[in-house]
């Protein structure tokens, strides 16, 4: 049975990831989310075995939601559901979590491709590592779409806010 998400990362935020406000700043959030898909790479075999032999998954876009303040002594725990896999990609959407509050702390979305280290070109995984991430990808098929998915950035204005009506 395969977990729907799956719970791979966890940690307790120190001191030294606070920002100037007292908060998490931003690349610890990138970091925590890096060290779940790592996590989630070595659960589906995408290990030091697997990167010598010269392939690996590559990060090709990240997007960050920041919902909450998160700080010093906060237990987060990241979980990861797959929401696609195609051949030579795979689409990961990783909730942040504050587990005393289990309240979203923030979100990330993420493009990743399989890489050939040696070439520098993405390449088809292989098929039994394919086979591993589509079960995956079926198991959290019952998961609903995080709304964040697909999120575009911009600043929402009224007509009349418009920045060419302003004169």
């Amino acid at each position: 049975m395969i977990d729907a998400p799956l719970a791979l990362y966890q940690c307790t935020v120190p001191r030294d990831w606070l920002d100037y406000n007292g908060h998490v700043t931003e690349s610890r959030y990138l970091l925590m989310v890096g060290d779940a898909a790592d996590a989630f790479f070595r659960f589906v075999g995408i290990d030091e075995a697997y990167r010598s032999a010269g392939h690996s998954l590559y990060t090709a876009e990240t997007h960050l939601h920041h919902l909450r303040e998160a700080s010093h002594g906060d237990r987060l725990g990241t979980t990861l559901q797959v929401l696609d896999a195609g051949p030579k990609s795979l689409h990961l959407f990783h909730t942040v979590r504050d587990k005393a509050a289990n309240q979203p702390v923030a979100t990330a979305e993420q493009l990743l491709v399989h890489v050939d280290m040696s070439s520098g070109r993405v390449v088809p995984m292989p098929p039994d590592l394919r086979k591993r991430i589509e079960a995956i990808r079926v198991a959290h098929a019952v998961l609903p779409r995080p709304a964040e998915v697909g999120h575009v950035m911009g600043i929402r204005r009224t007509e009349q806010e418009a920045p060419w009506n302003s004169g």
